[in-house]
């Protein structure tokens, strides 16, 4: 029998009160638990891949997650309804409100994760602080106190000695954070500091905290449960983040001395015995990089996005250990049965555009197809929709091995053969970044991003110029009428029998377009682009392609096609050169489209078709990257046609309304 189906709290069916991959991760240990789940989901997520996992689904709201998975009432609502014994929060959402646990616990329901009390407690980061130092846990030196007022704040900004960070006490992620280096500027960054804090979280109180120059994030991943037990899980190290947001994580930490690491542990320990924690929590640190000091940041309630590579150098599913706590079982292990064996190393795949900026991306996955002989966590699958409504955020890529540069060389080698097809990710990027030497060693610190690539990212020349040409040799190879340009006699040279023929292609994808000259002759296709000549060799016409030692993945999907090759992806459009109308007329009709500059959410469309406009009038408005645009119209017209409606969420490049010239009325 089941050890759940007699706990002191029984736990037969359980709710998961979120989405995506972390959606998707809790329903495969409890389907291995032998334990019922059951999914929630918005509008949005109604075809996502953890609706179709779980047992049994309810709708819980529209797209907004303030209206869905932020939406305590509807989720109890689908609990009540669907027999559920308890509630797994993931992380995010609900998952560290403490209004929420009590409105579980009055429900009668489980809620898998810490006392209401103890995650009040470290809710704020103000009285979070105030806790550690009573406990003895060395913290930033820096101010937490309740007076607020801007001289009081400007004061002990003076105290503690610039450079000061101004943070918010109710959030995090980055929001409500200002860097000050000159007492001149406090004033103007605490304005813009509470204000966004406001906006965020509802709740503009700071906090002040001396700057560290060069910082590494260090965290201890913890445990208790209600019979007193309390362990550590060894560390992470997850100090490469952008905007404050973590991109790759490790455990343990690399050049970790032996004393920063025992007081790492201590000090999580001795914290979490102060509030009599239970469940899984994280302790985050920050420490100069060379140092041995680690300084108390903040405690995050609930399991983090990183656990997995916990899980993998201490053989343990933490999923499982909040369930087992969460129905009043103790700890299955003791802190001295606990080891770490060997390095794992995390890294987050997400829908955006590094080279943009990281701009959100937005559209369906035609194909999904994760690397062999590693672990890897997702909430996609081909045919899945994604929008704008959520974190970016798609799946996790985990390489375990015996030492760091096994695990290392793993990753590196899931990121070469993952192929996400669809909307463009961060794949390049991060294979980009576990490839640099400062990663490689294991030194980096929160200013590696900004330090690697200071002009921003951009792929790699001579491999995007590889990707295209094999894009376009496949392209020649399954044209949609089953020919080949080879047989057409338009824009085909026949070059003599000691040259091949050759096509000249134009190829567009979301890093630009490109010219190609393609050959195809006895040692079969060879492409000149960009002032490179790529020998790319006979390629099968079906079945695997394999090209320097790693698969290609395409996938046709319209007229685009979707090509994955060493760790690289584009979606491209390919056109015979002599098929490219001359496009002097089209750039002209062009003028009077409105364009998406990014991909987002339309708010407001203030004319309606046959309306006139001027050059300049405001035509749309849309949310995107958390900003309001209002879109003008870049010529004097007649509104011709409205191709989107208010919510609709559209992606960069869309044409939104078009706007015949006035000249034309």
């Amino acid at each position: 029998m089941s050890p759940f189906a007699t706990a002191p709290r029984p736990i037969r069916t359980v709710l998961i009160a979120n989405r995506g991959e972390i959606a998707c991760r809790i329903i495969a240990t409890c389907r291995r638990l032998g334990l019922r789940t059951v999914a929630v989901y918005s509008d949005a997520d109604a075809g996502a891949l953890h609706v179709r996992l779980a047992d049994e689904a309810h709708r819980i709201g529209p797209p907004p997650a303030t209206a869905s998975y932020l939406a305590g009432p509807a989720i109890l609502a689908a609990a009540h309804a669907a027999g559920a014994d308890a509630i797994h929060p993931g992380y995010g959402f609900l998952s560290e409100n403490a209004g929420f646990v009590r409105a579980c616990e009055a429900a009668g329901i489980v809620f898998v994760g810490p006392s209401a009390d103890a995650v009040a407690a470290m809710g704020s980061k103000i009285e979070a602080k105030r806790i550690a130092i009573a406990a003895g846990v060395p913290t930033v030196p820096g101010y937490h106190g309740a007076d607020q007022s801007p001289d009081r704040l400007a004061a002990e900004a003076k105290r503690i000695g610039y450079p000061v960070l101004i943070k918010a006490s109710a959030g995090g992620g980055g929001r409500g954070m200002r860097l000050v280096e000159r007492p001149e500027d406090f004033t103007p960054a605490l304005e813009q500091a509470r204000t966004e804090a406001r906006s965020a979280f509802g709740d503009d109180a700071v906090l002040l905290e001396k700057f560290i120059a060069r910082p590494r994030h260090l965290e201890v991943q913890v445990f208790g449960d209600s019979h007193g037990n309390l362990v550590h899980l060894f560390e992470r190290d997850c100090s490469v983040q952008r905007n404050n947001q973590k991109v790759f994580e490790e455990a343990p930490a690399p050049n970790v001395p032996d004393v920063a690491r025992a007081r790492l542990f201590e000090a999580a320990l001795r914290l979490c015995r102060a509030i009599g924690y239970s469940s899984a929590g994280t302790v985050e640190f920050i420490m100069e990089a060379g140092g041995d000091s680690p300084y108390f940041l903040e405690m995050n309630t609930r399991l983090q996005v990183e656990h997995p590579v916990t899980e993998a150098i201490c053989g343990v599913d933490l999923v499982e250990w909040q369930l087992l706590v969460a129905a009043g079982l103790p700890l299955p292990l003791a802190q001295d049965q606990i080891r770490a064996r060997g390095h794992a190393i995390e890294a987050r795949i997400a829908a955006e555009r590094p080279d943009l900026g990281f701009q959100p991306a937005i559209g369906r996955f035609v194909a999904v197809s994760a690397p062999a002989g590693i672990r890897f966590d997702t909430g996609i699958a081909a045919g899945t929709e994604i929008g704008l409504h959520y974190d970016s955020m798609l799946a996790k890529l985990i390489a375990h091995g015996p030492d760091r540069a096994s695990a290392l060389a793993r990753l590196e080698r899931g990121l070469a053969d993952l192929a996400v097809l669809g909307p463009a990710t961060n794949q390049a990027f991060l294979k980009d970044c576990a490839t640099r030497p400062a990663f490689a060693a294991g030194q980096v610190t929160t200013r590696f991003l900004p330090e690697t690539f200071p002009d921003g990212w951009r792929p790699d020349a001579g491999k995007l110029a590889h990707l295209r040409a094999i894009a376009c040799a496949i392209w020649a190879l399954n044209l949609p009428d089953g020919g080949t340009p080879w047989t057409r006699r338009d824009g085909f040279r026949v070059m003599g029998a000691r040259r091949p023929a050759c096509l000249e292609l134009v190829l567009e994808d979301e890093f630009g377009e490109a010219t190609l000259d393609m050959a195809c002759g006895v040692g079969g296709f060879t492409a000149l682009i960009d002032g490179r000549t790529i020998a790319l060799g006979h390629l099968p016409r079906s079945g695997d392609i394999v090209i320097d030692g790693r698969p290609v993945t395409a996938v046709a999907d319209g007229d685009l096609l979707h090509v994955a090759h060493d760790g690289m992806v584009i979606a491209a459009r390919i056109t015979p050169a002599i098929d490219v109308t001359v496009r002097s007329a089209a750039a002209a009709d062009a003028d009077g489209m409105l364009i998406a500059p990014l991909p987002g959410l339309v708010t407001a469309i203030p004319v309606r078709t046959g309306d006139m406009v001027a050059e300049g009038d405001p035509v749309l408005t849309m949310e995107a990257m958390k900003l309001v645009h209002t879109l003008s119209a870049p010529v004097a017209g007649r509104i011709a046609a409205i191709h989107c409606a208010v919510g609709d969420t559209v992606a960069a490049k869309a044409v939104l309304v078009e706007i015949s010239h006035q000249s034309e009325e």
